[in-house]
């Protein structure tokens, strides 16, 4: 199956989740909070995930499924593709009737991811990528920032990543900070040249950053995780060491800035 064709039923079903999302309103969807500290879902999360479990496994039957919203199953991990879903990335800003939401789809193939789609619905944005095909947002392809020096560089990022504990030295590298609450936005902002790289040292699930990896490596950029080593997907535990993901001269930089030997940040984000 060419990825090309998995890219056009991952947007088909992106589309069809944002109808379904947009039938809600954030503050007043029903939510309950997930167990172990794993943060909030929405009865929006879980109307699309049940549209797409339905919907891609009758598509492709032969594909494994991991998504944030269903229970993991190691039966995915004798196939040789998977689709990996986050049905809404950014929960909270979905709650709080922020348009900062994304659907997050794609396919991994033996580890690699093939074909994505990140879609927000609120802002109109598809952000599109099969492999070797480039990324397009809305149609139009997009590419990370020009080369440029790091004190000059919007960096998305949480405050906690910015401890003096993970940097070489005892304190961050100057940069300018700034922060979006949906990996998969933060992943396409890079992608798109709007900012220079993001970082996260928590543990990440493979859903939150799949559809990215493509995305921002098609558009010309480097993903790795902290530690500089390139994102694997459809593991036994769908973890990744944290995220760097940026245009190749700002992710050489602040690689080299990390403390190889840090010791992370615990959770997710």
């Amino acid at each position: 199956m060419p990825a090309a064709e998995d890219l056009a039923l991952l947007i088909q079903a992106a589309e069809a989740a944002g109808d379904i999302a947009l039938k809600y309103s954030g503050p007043d969807a029903k939510r309950w909070d997930k167990p172990d500290d794993q943060g909030p879902v929405t009865e929006a999360d879980l109307a699309v995930n049940a549209m797409l479990e339905d919907m891609l496994p009758q598509a492709r039957p032969n594909y494994g499924w991991l998504s944030e919203e269903s229970e993991d199953s190691q039966e995915r991990l004798g196939r040789d593709r998977v689709f990996i879903i986050d049905p809404i990335d950014g929960t909270r800003s979905f709650a709080e009737g922020s348009r900062t939401w994304a659907h997050s789809l794609a396919v991994a193939e033996r580890g690699e991811v093939i074909a994505a789609v990140i879609y927000l619905p609120k802002r109109e944005l598809l952000y599109s990528a099969a492999k070797g095909q480039g990324a397009f947002c809305n149609g139009q392809p997009v590419s990370v920032t020009p080369p440029t020096e790091l004190p000059q560089t919007k960096v998305l990022t949480a405050k906690p990543n910015l401890d003096s504990k993970h940097w070489r030295g005892g304190s961050a590298p100057e940069f300018l900070r700034s922060y979006r609450p949906s990996l998969a936005y933060r992943l396409a902002r890079v992608a798109d040249g709007g900012y220079g790289a993001m970082l996260t040292l928590r543990r990440s699930w493979e859903w939150d950053i799949a559809a990215g990896d493509l995305l921002l490596r098609e558009a010309g950029g480097v993903t790795t995780d902290r530690h500089g080593t390139g994102l694997r997907f459809n593991n036994a535990t769908p973890l990744l060491d944290g995220v760097l993901a940026a245009a190749p001269d700002v992710h050489q930089v602040l690689l080299a800035g990390l403390e190889p030997q840090g010791p992370g940040i615990p959770g997710r984000y």
